[in-house]
């Protein structure tokens, strides 16, 4: 822990810190205090001189370790922390530096009497879990100074010196963007694997996984017949257009993540991110190789694929605007090099509202990711975004608003053209 947090601190100054508070992300910088007068970033220069803050972040060198706890961290402050305390997502990096994105938590209290409570609950978290805490404190001419915690070069308790916030510029890239490789999207077998291996003592279900698991040869290898996969948001009609696919192909039918997977998969839809992704993605290498058997015998055509994968988990680990996520062409959106490539990807696409009315229609429990897209229209959007942006293939969009047989025509004329059935 000492040597994970020198390092951290050996740049501190260089850092920048990212408040997600009130629907607004807000970015600032410390600089050593000079005790001269200094322009104050929002949200600071609301804040009232009289208002507590404080900052924890997760600096765990082991990454799967780190996440587990910044997971079970919102828990504990959500639990123990007093009435009347705001709570928002924190997080700090490097410029454009590849992970370098540390995640935690800001807290912010107007009432006086809270600050022993918190201040006494985050003393204990530094003492015996993977964190570093600030302090934050206002001065009667607006100014505000970030003070750091750190038991690795001083004494528990010891505040070490004062640096004044300020403004920092939004950086070229979003910071969840520096950590999507292989943390939020996973590019190799091998990757993904190691993950859940390193899970096997906190989750058991994870060694019955990779017992599953095929051979990289199976992943990757062609198989003799086209590959079709068909993609996009619930209720824009795939189940629909897959059978009637399969039925005037002769093909075979094939969905990802794998039906032998379903026993776990609300185990793993309870883990933080990196373990929910890693399972996902292993679950497309067991479909790549269920097509390369079935593929030798018949057309395939796959309920989803890597795609989906991708484009929701780029689009969790990204907030905000469209704008925030990588630009096209970035490496997040490129096909992973040992997973097979299917001949056509056809991307399903409906206007909200009528999504939304044959949801209604469906009468079936909404997921997760399904109420975030009814309520996070910014959410839906870097979802829809992410998938067009995905390479090798890209998507052929198609409108789902037609009638199903006209859809299942416009697909088998794209089918034809590009797979020669």
């Amino acid at each position: 822990m000492a040597k994970n947090v020198k390092s951290l601190l050996s740049r501190w100054s260089s850092r920048v810190f990212l408040l997600e508070l009130d629907g607004a992300t807000q970015y600032f910088g410390i600089q050593k205090n000079n005790w001269g007068k200094v322009k104050v970033p929002r949200p600071f220069s609301a804040f009232q001189e009289e208002d507590r803050c404080y900052s924890v972040l997760v600096c765990s060198p082991d990454r799967i370790k780190k996440a587990k706890f910044y997971g079970e961290l919102k828990d504990i402050l959500l639990r123990k922390l007093p009435p009347g305390c705001d709570f928002a997502v924190f997080s700090s990096f490097l410029p454009n530096v590849q992970d370098s994105l540390i995640k935690g938590y800001f807290l912010k209290s107007s009432i006086k009497e809270n600050s022993s409570l918190i201040e006494r609950l985050l003393s204990d978290l530094e003492q015996h879990d993977p964190v570093l805490v600030c302090s934050y404190s206002g001065s009667e001419d607006g100014q505000w100074t970030q003070r750091l915690w750190s038991r690795a070069e001083s004494e528990l308790g010891q505040m070490t010196e004062a640096h004044n916030v300020v403004p920092a510029e939004e950086p070229t890239y979003h910071p969840s963007t520096l950590n999507i490789k292989n943390s939020d999207v996973f590019y190799s077998f091998d990757e993904a694997c190691d993950v859940l291996k390193k899970c096997g003592d906190i989750i058991p279900e994870a060694k019955s996984v990779l017992e599953m698991l095929p051979s990289r040869v199976e992943a990757i290898r062609k198989p003799d017949f086209p590959v079709v996969v068909i993609e996009g948001l619930d209720a824009t009609g795939k189940t629909t257009l897959t059978e009637s696919l399969r039925d005037t192909l002769g093909a075979t039918l094939l969905r990802s993540p794998p039906e032998c997977l379903a026993p776990w998969r609300a185990r793993f839809d309870q883990e933080p991110p990196i373990i929910r992704r890693a399972f996902y993605a292993l679950g497309n290498y067991i479909t790549a190789e269920q097509i390369s058997q079935e593929g030798m015998k018949t057309p395939i055509i796959v309920d989803r694929f890597w795609h989906s994968t991708a484009a929701y988990a780029i689009a969790t680990a990204v907030n905000g605007p469209v704008s925030n996520l990588p630009s096209t062409g970035s490496e997040v959106y490129i096909w992973p090099s040992d997973l097979l490539q299917p001949s056509l990807v056809v991307l399903l696409t409906l206007a909200p509202e009528e999504r939304k009315r044959r949801l209604r229609n469906r009468g079936q429990k909404e997921t997760d990711e399904e109420k975030e897209l009814d309520h996070n229209r910014l959410f839906r959007l870097r979802v829809e975004k992410a998938y067009q942006r995905i390479s090798g293939p890209a998507c052929v969009t198609v409108d789902a608003s037609p009638s199903a047989d006209l859809v299942l025509q416009q697909v088998l004329l794209l089918i034809r053209g590009k797979c020669h059935l």
